[in-house]
């Protein structure tokens, strides 16, 4: 079976690389490109086609939010995971309506592979896939 293909989207290098990082050290996925911002994004997503995407969701010129939807548009197979420091059900909900599929907080981000584990999933239900927020509450 052919590995899964990740985007990453970070305007951090240094969380591009460590999380190429831990992909690389996990059988089944594989990361064809990063991208530093929404705009950037779109286009490696056009490009691309990835299975998954990982979209932070501040940075610089096009927020992760604002790309999203254009990203689900670009590529509608894609699996979008938000990955961010904002630890808000806010934000993950506002995600899940945009069409992530799913959604970690960095501090949490250990739970990233059984996140992306979860999309693989044949008997995932839809009832499970918007924004699984990782999070148990609203740390406001």
């Amino acid at each position: 079976m052919a590995p899964l293909q990740v985007l990453i989207v970070d305007d951090n290098p240094h969380v591009r690389t460590g999380i190429r990082a831990l992909l690389q050290s996990q059988e089944g996925w594989e990361v064809c490109g990063e991208a530093e911002d929404g705009i950037d994004a779109i286009e490696k997503v056009a490009e691309l086609q990835p299975d998954v995407v990982l979209l932070d969701v501040s940075m610089p010129r096009m927020d992760g939010l604002t790309a999203l939807p254009l990203i689900r548009e670009k590529s509608p197979s894609s699996q979008i995971v938000v990955l961010t420091l904002h630890e808000s059900l806010d934000t993950a909900r506002a995600a899940s309506r945009l069409g992530a599929n799913a959604y970690v907080a960095k501090s949490l981000i250990n739970e990233l592979m059984p996140a992306l584990g979860s999309l693989q999933a044949p008997e995932r239900s839809k009832a499970q896939a918007p924004a699984e927020t990782c999070m148990e509450e609203d740390p406001k």
